[in-house]
């Protein structure tokens, strides 16, 4: 018996007169318990004709290196952050907020040369729908400069250079480059 002989069947049910009602609903609920166990079978008969569109090939990432922030309460990496930073968290401690200063360092050239400090300030009043943002200082002697300042996404360093320093790769889709000064967006939407 299949669901569709049922459909004469069942609409005589319906029609019985309400005296008969527990019994009608009895036969119809013996009757749908049958079509039951039919029904995934049935199911499984099935053929699905359409085809998926196929996926958009995707350009394959550059290789690099993540850039890992983490926490370093007392050490060398957070005083130096906390200098650079100091007028944000001055403002920060104007409104009662005290942010978590996460930090880290790598080299942006070969043979581990201009060490690079990479910043972030992470509190509720500091940071938005976008994340965090963080920033990255290069050393230069005793100074240090802001090279890439308050930009948001995960951070990896790439192979690839520009005039000496590696470029680096912010959110998987925005690469920057050394002009000799500063890094650059190649994007131009930061």
């Amino acid at each position: 018996m299949t669901p569709f002989s049922l459909k004469p069947a069942l609409a005589g049910l319906l029609r019985v007169s309400s005296h008969a009602a527990p019994t009608a609903l009895a036969l119809g609920g013996l009757l749908l318990a049958c079509t039951l166990p039919a029904a995934p079978a049935l199911a499984r008969k099935a053929t699905h004709r359409a085809k998926a569109p196929a996926a958009a090939p995707q350009a394959p990432r550059p290789a690099g290196h993540p850039v890992v922030l983490t926490a370093h309460p007392g050490s060398g990496l957070e005083a130096v952050a906390r200098s650079l930073s100091a007028d944000e968290l001055k403002e920060a401690a104007r409104h009662h907020d005290h942010p978590i200063i996460l930090t880290a360092s790598a080299p942006l050239a070969p043979g581990h040369k201009n060490m690079a400090l990479f910043v972030q300030l992470q509190s509720a009043g500091m940071c938005g729908s976008a994340g965090c943002a963080t920033s990255v200082f290069l050393r230069h002697g005793k100074k240090w400069d802001n090279v890439i300042d308050s930009v948001n996404g995960g951070m990896s360093i790439l192979p690839t250079r520009h005039q000496g320093l590696y470029d680096i790769l912010i959110d998987n889709d925005d690469k920057w480059i050394w002009n000799g000064k500063t890094y650059q967006d190649t994007l131009g939407g930061h």
